[in-house]
């Protein structure tokens, strides 16, 4: 998803976050690739909404609900272990 917006988890201009809003149906979700992924918990610490959670074997993911497909995780990922997948 491209952006114009600089890469990190805050928006320096006003009115940059209403295509992200709660509630909005995002158009894509991250998803992790269990073979990169190093269980760093980057994504969960810049995650502005607290939707991504830590599941078995200390792997994380989405909850749908809270997600806002922002795609900041993507963007903070050290491994390259997280896309930004089409929602349906």
């Amino acid at each position: 998803m491209a952006s114009e917006n600089p890469v990190g988890c805050v928006l320096l201009k006003e009115g940059r976050a209403k295509p992200f809003a709660k509630g909005a149906k995002p158009k894509a979700l991250p998803e992790w690739d269990r073979d990169r992924c190093i269980k760093c918990g980057i994504c969960y610490l810049f995650c502005p909404d607290a939707a991504i959670t830590r599941v078995d074997e200390g792997y994380f993911d989405v909850t749908r609900e809270y997600c806002k497909g922002c795609g900041i995780c993507q963007q903070e990922c050290w491994f390259g272990a997280i896309s930004m997948a089409e929602e349906v």
